[in-house]
């Protein structure tokens, strides 16, 4: 009860700023961005025509983000500072574009005006665990709170999809009908059809961990769960693999930055902890093998053609809290370990399916070609520029 009062304190008050910002003209060249995960929108402002002004609210590190200059504006998306708040609601409400990429409450009460799109990009390629009005997690919620989640769906006027299959999660999870997606594909999957940057990325990350140039590299990259806050641990024995592999593999570690805050483990010398490092899809092009369980990772990595392990350690209890779309064992294009016996064996005996991984990558990257961020630039009417000198879309910072 106190949540849902603070909540709507919060909405109540943004809707009065919003509607004063609104007095404003519409700026048509402006796109204002409203980013959970900073690699979901760098391949769009990249291609976008100089000439638009780009700003970008935020959450998470501002150093992973375009240094600020004519063209970029770069805020805070949570802010105790009045002034930013304001600023950038302003920005929401005399901007043409907004492109986002998850859920945001705030949404539930910014009555934008006709001529404004809002455009979904997501932050994953796919879906394994159920999300939206189908996240369990939400049975218990507030007659008033499913009210304001279909509200934030509705003001989706497009989502982007890279398959056929998303389109049908999207529809269940957001109470949408077909006419609001795009089938242009993933923008941030572009960067596996481009084998120059890739090797660029291979190039910086051997520079900054020496040892994977010398070893196989396996990449542990676990889902977060909410427990791990309070309990932090890694279920995988770190000791026993480096037993078995210790002079033909390192394993890179790559945690929820929340977690790996707390996460006090002793690592081994081949256990390379890179939780700390911004660009997941840099990981996956130095990675021979994956490790995971629930994340959407293995939408991505299934383009590079690699094998993939998935350690659902608590998968039982994992689907009793949040359900999965498919059958878990059935949809994961790889095989399944519960202890690191077991993962060891399957390391060991070579025991993939890549064609199982190849169907699973046509599966969910039906519309990812390569050429996604241009296409849905122009599905929105933009102008693009060229961009060959910066295709990656990164910062110089690694």
């Amino acid at each position: 009860m106190a949540r849902e009062f603070l909540i709507s304190c919060y909405l109540f008050f943004t809707k009065c700023l919003f509607t004063l910002c609104k007095l404003f003209p519409m700026q048509a060249k402006k796109i204002t961005f409203v980013l959970s995960f900073h690699d979901t929108g760098e391949s769009i402002w990249n291609h976008l025509d100089s000439g638009y002004q780009k700003i970008i609210i935020k959450e998470g590190k501002k150093k992973n983000y375009p240094k600020e200059d004519g063209s970029f504006q770069v805020l805070p998306l949570h802010s105790k500072n009045p002034f930013l708040f304001i600023r950038s609601l302003y920005h929401l409400a005399t901007s043409k574009l907004i492109i986002i990429d998850n859920y945001f409450g705030f949404l539930s009460v910014t009555n934008f005006k006709p001529e404004v799109q809002v455009i979904q990009l997501w932050h994953a390629a796919g879906a394994i665990k159920q999300f939206g009005l189908q996240d369990r997690s939400i049975t218990h919620r507030s007659k008033a709170a499913h009210q304001r989640f279909q509200q934030v769906y509705d003001h989706f006027d497009k989502i982007v999809v890279g398959s056929d299959k998303m389109v049908e999660i999207f529809q269940e999870s957001f109470g949408l009908d077909e006419s609001h997606f795009l089938k242009t594909g993933i923008p941030r999957t572009d960067f596996f059809f481009q084998e120059q940057e890739m090797e660029k990325c291979r190039h910086k990350l051997e520079q900054k961990y020496p040892v994977i140039k010398e070893r196989r590299v396996i990449l542990y990259a676990p889902t977060f769960r909410d427990k791990q806050l309070d309990h932090p641990e890694i279920h995988l024995d770190f000791q026993k693999l480096f037993d078995a592999f210790r002079k033909e593999y390192v394993i890179l570690l790559k945690l929820h930055p929340a977690v790996a805050a707390h996460a006090y483990v002793h690592l081994p010398s081949f256990v390379v902890d890179v939780s700390a490092y911004p660009y997941v899809n840099h990981l996956l092009t130095i990675s021979d093998i994956l490790i995971t369980d629930y994340s959407s990772i293995p939408f991505e990595f299934s383009l590079l053609d690699k094998p993939m392990i998935f350690f659902p350690y608590d998968l039982e209890e994992y689907q009793q809290e949040r359900g999965f779309w498919e059958p878990y064992e059935e949809n994961m294009p790889g095989p399944i370990a519960f202890d690191t016996e077991q993962l060891i064996e399957i390391i060991r005996n070579h025991e993939f399916d890549m064609e199982r991984v190849r169907q699973f990558a046509r599966k969910w990257n039906q519309y990812s070609d390569g050429s996604s961020s241009k296409k849905l630039i122009q599905a929105l009417h933009l102008k693009t520029q060229d961009c060959s000198d910066k295709e990656d879309g990164t910062t110089d910072e690694i």
